[in-house]
């Protein structure tokens, strides 16, 4: 299946890349380390936003999870540039293979990568005092995925009209930080003009979705909203790809 042979390609080409794997695990554990223990003392968390917990490091765990995810996801499809340049995308393209195919590939692969990255980075949820048990872990790896497979194709997106690593970069800077930022994975967001853009902002369904799993509950509303979002980015990722570019590639 084309769509399998894309995964595992994926796969292959991410565990290969040892400097890829430090550098997406590193960064946001970092992030958490520094900025929680930072400002530790500078925030007073809410108990009803934070489960009981006015620790900042617990309010900025489940945030940092999210970083890690965005970082690998996003990353990931930045080998779609990489693929045109040297070529390959461009055979795969005249392959008489849908092209639903190579987005199912691209995005899945993605999303495994991060998700295992999301994983290892939850061997530290028990420092942080905040343990649901193993139906809350296993609902919170099913919810990572979704999230995952979202941010993925979101990136899909973005990398697909690029042709520059150092423009999608800039892209990424510019929008998926700020995104990350105010959907409260950072701080709580609870009123001005931030609860506006939270409100509308699509990374606060996964973000509240993901922290409800770790907690053992079914956010209903926030994971109906995450899996239609993420539907939304693998249809729009297959029509954009189904266009043919000016430079003959797609």
């Amino acid at each position: 299946m084309p769509a399998m042979t894309l995964w595992q390609r994926e796969m292959v080409r991410f565990f290969r890349q040892r400097n890829r794997v430090v550098s997406t695990m590193a960064t946001p554990l970092v992030f958490w380390v520094i900025i929680g223990s930072g400002f530790e003392d500078s925030f007073v968390i809410p108990a009803s936003l934070e489960g009981g917990s006015t620790s900042y490091s617990a309010y900025f765990f489940p945030g940092t999870v999210m970083l890690m995810l965005m970082f690998a996801a996003i990353f990931s499809t930045i080998s779609v540039i990489e693929d045109r340049r040297e070529g390959f995308l461009q055979t795969v393209m005249v392959a008489p293979v849908p092209r639903v195919a190579l987005v199912l590939g691209k995005v899945l692969g993605g999303a495994s990568v991060a998700t295992i990255m999301g994983i290892v980075m939850l061997a530290f949820w028990p420092l942080i005092g905040q343990w649901a048990g193993w139906d809350a872990a296993a609902m919170t790896v099913g919810v990572m995925f979704l999230v995952a497979v979202e941010l993925t194709a979101f990136g899909l997106l973005l990398a697909w009209p690029m042709d520059s690593t150092a423009g999608f970069h800039g892209v990424m800077n510019l929008l998926l930080m700020p995104m990350w930022i105010l959907s409260g994975a950072m701080f709580p967001i609870t009123g001005g003009w931030q609860e506006v853009v939270k409100t509308i902002n699509p990374l606060t369904y996964a973000q509240n979705a993901f922290v409800g799993a770790m907690r053992g509950e079914m956010m209903t509303v926030d994971l109906t909203l995450t899996c239609v979002l993420t539907v939304i980015t693998i249809m729009g990722a297959a029509k954009m790809i189904s266009k043919p570019r000016k430079d003959g590639s797609g």
